[in-house]
């Protein structure tokens, strides 16, 4: 028997079609804050639902005694909206598992480029800037600069930044880069894991003229010659120290997994917990804080 008729068969994570289900059948594993109530993203599903309805179905399981009754898994803010505009229905996907701890970190939120691209598709294919408009809850403006925002970018940037969730006037500012200054500018943030504008505005302006788009070299309001010049000097040194310290990451990291797990084995032992309590509560404190730490990544 070859490898392949040995393969298992593959396991669904959900029912193989969607059902409606009655919102009042619905039981959430969370309270929708008030706090997310009043944030823009709140107000931006809330108009998108209204425009252009449910687009990614809120994710539920069965409960096991009650077959009629379903636990939210996924998707507390849809549904809490659902309830605000009325509705008392709504379609799910009906998970076979409960994935309740794991589901929202298997989910990758629209980045910048992604919603850019998603913009495009819909326009082309005949939508009207005034009903996207609606549906994302932002002016036709916002809309008309997410269609150009990557003109004048080179692939190889939109590449790198694709998944990332970048602020729309980033790109204006890497668009007075050439080629090879915009990529490097992109693996700057990446490496840092900062993609503010501000954070962009610093890089161009460490950016040397022959490194600049001709025609398109921005005056740098408020920067000297010798300013540029030291940003500049200053960046090439933190980008090298940068470098010297991921050298050390990997086995500074390993390190401290295999210490935190010792730890945390010491801790299972009640004779040693009890000897720390008795003698050096003060190191026991620690090493408890080192396990919850542990606990909570």
């Amino acid at each position: 028997m070859t490898a392949l008729h040995r393969a298992q068969p593959v396991v669904l994570g959900f029912e193989q079609s969607s059902v409606r289900v009655p919102i009042d059948a619905i039981r959430p594993l969370r309270k929708v804050s008030d706090r997310t109530r009043r944030s823009a993203t709140y107000r931006q599903i809330a108009a998108s639902i209204a425009e252009v309805g449910i687009v990614e179905p809120p994710a539920v399981i069965r409960d096991a005694q009650d077959r009629d009754l379903y636990h939210l898994l996924d998707g507390h803010v849809r549904v809490a909206i659902l309830r605000e505009q009325g509705e008392t229905e709504v379609t799910c996907l009906i998970a076979v598992d409960d994935e309740a701890f794991t589901y929202n970190k298997r989910i990758s939120r629209v980045a910048t480029i992604q919603e850019h691209k998603m913009i495009l598709k819909a326009i082309a294919k005949g939508v009207p800037e005034e009903r996207l408009a609606r549906a994302l809850n932002v002016n036709i403006a916002h809309i008309r600069a997410k269609q150009k925002m990557l003109i004048g970018i080179c692939p190889e940037v939109v590449d790198l930044l694709r998944d990332r969730h970048v602020p729309i006037n980033v790109f204006r500012e890497l668009r007075f880069m050439r080629t090879v200054r915009q990529i490097e500018a992109a693996q700057a943030m990446i490496t840092m894991n900062r993609y503010s504008l501000a954070y962009a505005k610093s890089l161009l302006a460490a950016t040397p003229a022959d490194q600049m788009v001709e025609g398109k070299k921005r005056r740098r309001r408020g920067l000297s010659r010798a300013q540029i010049e030291t940003v500049r000097r200053e960046t090439c040194n933190l980008d090298r120290e940068l470098r010297l310290v991921e050298q050390d990451y990997g086995v500074d990291q390993l390190d401290l997994v295999l210490a935190t797990g010792f730890v945390t084995r010491l801790l299972g032992n009640v004779r040693v917990v009890r000897h720390l309590a008795h003698h050096h509560s003060d190191i026991l404190a620690e090493f408890q804080k080192i396990a919850e730490a542990q606990g909570a990544s």
